[in-house]
């Protein structure tokens, strides 16, 4: 990033107004989050290790200090090819804008993506690994660039099984994966605000779907916006690992609890990864996590 820009909104769960200011940091510094609303907050660092809660959202930190769901703003981070950011925020949960990463890609197109002069590192799977609860489970191997497959099953008639194969790339992500939203049932609403989640979602910042059809006047932006939008949390969880990843991840019912076990079960198998500079690998794998040239002015 260029210079600073303060995002303003409602946590979908919380329900509290937020504001978050990111501001750019030093190259190999990563992304870390800072409350400031309690007083001495220590830094919170984004990785897989310092993730805490993860029903229906994935938190960073515990207790007071902590930032509940941050997975779509670290997936945007991610799809842009942002690794360096500090992101100041005085509220307990990162804004849910429209339930999407969109509204987090224009601001950052607007403030100006910074290329520093350090050459980025990248994770390389070198052989599978595989997390699994019951019938659910996820898997990452070996693969010259990130490829996401994901299966998600609902009984609701309109979602079902729906599966995508997404490759990624910068202009795959803003194109395909970034504009998908979060969604939930009109069944599941009071049961979730019981537990204190949910305080904050409306038609405004999620796909809501009562027993037969969606309720939003405007439908979906896309006809498989549900699976679209797994995957953009996936991506927002598997972006803890700290890297650009070469491999493969397939997941079946997953959700974000599986991803930090599939994050976490990869970084404690030494022998199943290496980290490499940019210069290792395959020029087709690098020019994925490069914006397009028809994007690229909008992003100087």
């Amino acid at each position: 990033m260029t210079k600073k820009v303060s995002i303003t909104g409602i946590g979908i769960h919380s329900g509290e107004k937020v504001t978050m200011t990111l501001h750019p940091a030093e190259a190999d510094s990563g992304i870390s989050f800072k409350r400031i609303d309690p007083p001495n907050a220590e830094i919170l660092n984004a990785t897989a290790e310092t993730v805490g809660a993860t029903e229906n959202n994935t938190t960073i930190g515990r207790g007071v200090n902590s930032v509940h769901t941050v997975e779509h703003l670290l997936s945007v981070l991610y799809g842009l090819g942002i690794n360096n950011v500090f992101i100041e925020i005085d509220g307990p949960e990162v804004p849910t804008m429209d339930g999407s990463g969109a509204s987090f890609v224009f601001v950052i197109k607007e403030t100006g993506i910074q290329t520093l002069n350090k050459s980025k590192k990248f994770l390389v799977v070198l052989k599978p690994v595989e997390v699994q609860l019951g019938e659910k489970w996820a898997r990452i191997e070996p693969a010259e660039k990130l490829i996401i497959d994901s299966t998600i099953v609902f009984t609701h008639p309109l979602i079902k099984t729906q599966k995508k194969s997404f490759e990624f790339s910068c202009e795959n992500y803003i194109r395909e994966i970034g504009r998908a939203r979060t969604f939930g049932f009109l069944r599941d609403v009071d049961m979730l605000k019981r537990k204190g989640l949910a305080k904050g979602g409306s038609l405004d910042n999620a796909v809501v779907l009562d027993d037969f059809k969606v309720m939003n006047p405007d439908g979906l932006r896309f006809e498989d916006e549900f699976v679209r939008h797994k995957i953009l949390d996936t991506i927002g969880d598997i972006s803890l690992l700290g890297y650009e990843i070469a491999g493969r991840i397939t997941t079946f019912k997953s959700g974000h609890n599986l991803h930090n076990l599939l994050c976490r079960k990869l970084l404690e198998t030494p022998d199943a990864f290496e980290v490499v500079s940019a210069s290792s690998l395959q020029k087709e794998a690098l020019e994925a996590f490069e914006l397009p040239r028809a994007l690229a002015p909008i992003f100087n």
